[in-house]
């Protein structure tokens, strides 16, 4: 076992030792899929990292090579991806050294993890939010599946990543890490009675909480007081990004920032990729995940998110958040579309764990957008 595996495993042994989780189903927290990984319930081609553990869910890394493909699809029962995979690969590139993973295509990638799940575990995935704010579709396919994204009970087999850079090309290496994946055991259900009581507790968003099969949220085009600064539009035609270098872009080639109006309303163009907040600040308390879905499509025609996992702690008090903002990755698609300041654009989905993390978003793990408001993604220089 190398130091590395000793700083992942450590404490253990504790762990196991504890007496049984608080719920029988639920999300599964950072120190359960540790144990998994102990367990080989999850296993890798390389040394699983401690940094790829999140509070509740697991980092995924692209495996050495990827495929670009002429067309998406999804393998269906009893079929598996690389079997399907030979009637619309075009080529294969070498991750190894890196490769541009280029706008307008298409790319299948086999990941380095692999699951052997038990009795009850099933998972989603989702791109992670630095993914999602690059306009990077990212999406999580399994053998046999009829949905992305969705890993069924007791499956056991591997994993891929469809890959569609939709406005910046990125350059993407072996190791990479563009989603994420979360388990649960059994299908725990949240009533709105339960969110209700949370707001009263702990105020799981700011401001009155529009709770229906889910909590609401709005768009927040009020802008900066300073600088009157409400988003960003992405260029066109620019330059590649590193997916793996922090704080290295420069923002000004790549993004043209949106300003307030009068009527605090912004007209999304067509196929453009707007960074937008949301009016609320979100609070998710430890035992407690959220998810960002879109909001009743029959609002509007746009698209309101890439990336929306909240991880527990996030804006939350005691993992030295204060409230933080939901970043938007908005699209509109056929048609402009009015976009106005306080329009409800999604909801967050609560979802409990079966115990509280050890660590919460934040607390000392390279959280990089607790406390945030308005923000990039971290590949972007702060001013």
């Amino acid at each position: 076992m190398t130091p590395e595996d000793e700083s992942l495993f450590d404490g253990l042994e504790a762990v196991a030792g504890d007496p049984a989780p608080k719920y029988s189903t639920g999300l599964l927290p950072g120190q359960t899929l540790r144990a998994m990984i102990h367990a080989h319930e999850i296993s890798a081609a390389a040394d699983i990292k401690e940094e790829q553990i999140q509070p509740a869910s697991l980092d995924l890394r692209l495996g050495q090579v990827a495929y670009r493909i002429r067309a998406s699809f999804l393998p269906g029962e009893g079929n598996t991806v690389r079997d399907k995979l030979e009637q619309v690969v075009m080529h294969e590139i070498d991750l190894s050294k890196g490769a541009v993973l280029e706008t307008g295509c298409v790319y299948l990638c086999p990941l380095m993890e692999h699951l052997n799940l038990g009795y009850r575990v099933s998972g989603s995935a989702n791109a992670k939010s630095s993914t999602g704010r690059l306009d990077v579709f990212t999406r999580l396919v399994t053998d046999g599946t009829r949905a992305f994204d969705t890993i069924p009970e007791q499956y056991s087999g591997p994993l891929w990543a469809e890959i569609s850079p939709r406005t910046f090309s990125i350059l993407a290496r072996t190791g990479s890490r563009l989603n994420q994946l979360r388990l649960r055991r059994g299908t725990p259900i949240t009533t709105d009675a339960q969110l209700k009581k949370l707001q009263a507790e702990i105020g799981i968003v700011s401001g009155e909480a529009r709770i229906d099969k889910g909590v609401g949220f709005s768009i927040d085009l009020d802008g900066d007081a300073l600088t009157g600064l409400v988003g960003y539009r992405a260029k066109r035609h620019a330059g590649v990004i590193d997916i793996d270098k922090v704080g290295v872009a420069d923002p000004q080639d790549f993004w043209e920032p949106v300003h307030i109006r009068r009527n605090r309303a912004i007209i999304l163009d067509p196929g453009e990729f707007y960074i937008l907040k949301s009016r609320e600040a979100v609070s998710i308390p430890p035992e407690w995940a959220a998810e960002m879905v879109p909001y009743d499509p029959l609002v509007g025609e746009f698209r309101v998110h890439y990336a929306g996992f909240f991880d527990p702690g996030f804006g939350y008090s005691g993992a030295g958040g204060a409230g933080s903002r939901a970043v938007l990755e908005v699209r509109s698609h056929e048609v402009p579309f009015v976009l106005e300041h306080g329009q409800t654009v999604g909801r967050l989905m609560f979802e409990r764990l079966i115990e509280p993390p050890q660590r919460l978003y934040g607390q000392g793990i390279g959280s990089n957008y607790q406390r945030q408001g308005l923000a990039l993604s971290k590949h972007f220089k702060r001013a």
